[in-house]
């Protein structure tokens, strides 16, 4: 059976180096924790780190931590869709948010349950995905501060998520700049710009970050350990917090080339022949993960020991050549994980999550 295993030192060596780099410049950070896809086990992991502040994009999630830790700061980190509004009140302390009309729905049950809910506003800076246009924020500031309940606590961006528009200087001086025009203009104190994520940690580490930008959302860096602009691990964090147990179902010689009348497989997908492999064999291996799984493309491997033949919706098949280190039935294959795949396999039912 397939497992993925969380090593706890090295998740905790990255939070506590984060935690310095935060804490020597003086910016408030949460963790997102949406990667976990709310596994009790390892969220638990988080809160005893210390963790103060999680950041997700489900509200059955944050329900979870709520229940688990009422202490920490909860932020809801996409746009609310309306259905969604009475769980972001109750189980939110914090919310981004793009549109008045669900500002208001926010305000009315924030008053039905009698509590005063906090708000980021979002500012698109150019990769189009969620945010306010700039010559719209002023109005949009002048209506969301007459909400009652309601509490205007910063504004943010994100970039780099849809498009691939990188952070940079210029963009968050920028949005230093609305900032100082809303606090101008109405006389209000917004206490953060919530201008990082983890591909900002970089304008951070070689000082190019505006002293204005005080609030980071952290997760992939956490979790992998990568600077997101080199795509390499940060000098002195770690890139193995997560691994992925695959158990070999079937070993065999077989040949390398399929044989009879070809057409496409099940993904669409129609096998080039190359004629210098016909009559060539190798060990082939089944392991027990498939595209149900993960997509292969998101699975790290040394290819020095083995190929990904290719895979079907519950198995992997791999191209051991001459089976040099003597795998059989029963043995483990194991994988590091990009995002992507981590998130994948986070949320599958079908793959044991376990801590080390």
């Amino acid at each position: 059976m397939a497992f993925l295993t969380l090593y706890r030192d090295a998740l905790r060596h990255n939070y506590q180096f984060l935690r310095t780099l935060f804490d020597d410049h003086q910016i408030h950070w949460g963790v997102v924790s949406k990667l976990l896809c709310g596994n009790r086990i390892y969220l638990k992991e988080l809160l005893e780190m210390g963790v103060t502040e999680i950041h997700d994009s489900r509200v059955s999630n944050l329900k979870t931590i709520r229940r688990m830790d009422p202490k920490v700061q909860t932020v809801y980190i996409k746009p609310p869709a309306k259905r969604s509004v009475p769980g972001i009140i109750r189980y939110a302390d914090v919310s981004m948010n793009t549109e008045l009309s669900t500002l208001k729905l926010l305000s009315e049950e924030a008053i039905r349950q009698g509590k005063k809910h906090k708000v980021i506003i979002m500012v698109e800076m150019g990769d189009l995905r969620e945010g306010v246009m700039g010559v719209e924020l002023v109005h949009f500031y002048e209506e969301a501060f007459e909400l009652p309940g309601i509490e205007i606590i910063g504004l943010g961006t994100n970039l780099n998520c849809l498009h691939g528009v990188m952070p940079s200087a210029d963009k968050l001086i920028q949005l230093s700049l609305y900032k100082q025009i809303i606090e101008l203009k109405f006389k209000r104190k917004i206490p953060w710009i919530s201008g990082g994520t983890s591909v900002t940690i970089p304008l951070l580490m070689h000082k190019q970050l505006p002293v204005e930008v005080n609030h980071f959302r952290i997760g992939e860096t956490l979790y992998f350990g990568l600077d997101l602009v080199s795509g390499e691990t940060i000098p002195g964090m770690r890139s193995d917090v997560f691994e992925l147990f695959t158990e070999i179902i079937e070993i065999t010689e077989k040949p390398l080339l399929p044989s009879g009348e070809l057409a496409a497989n099940p993904q669409g997908i129609t096998m080039e022949i190359d004629p210098e492999l016909y009559g060539k064999t190798a060990v082939r291996a089944i392991v027990d993960i498939g595209l149900l799984d993960i997509d292969p493309k998101y699975l790290i491997y040394d290819e020095n020991d083995f190929q990904i033949v290719g895979s079907s919706s519950d198995m992997l098949i791999l191209n051991l050549g001459d089976n040099k280190r003597n795998k059989k039935v029963g043995d483990l294959i194991k994988f590091r994980l990009k995002y992507m795949g981590a998130l994948a396999v986070l949320n599958s039912f079908y793959i044991e999550k376990t801590v080390s």
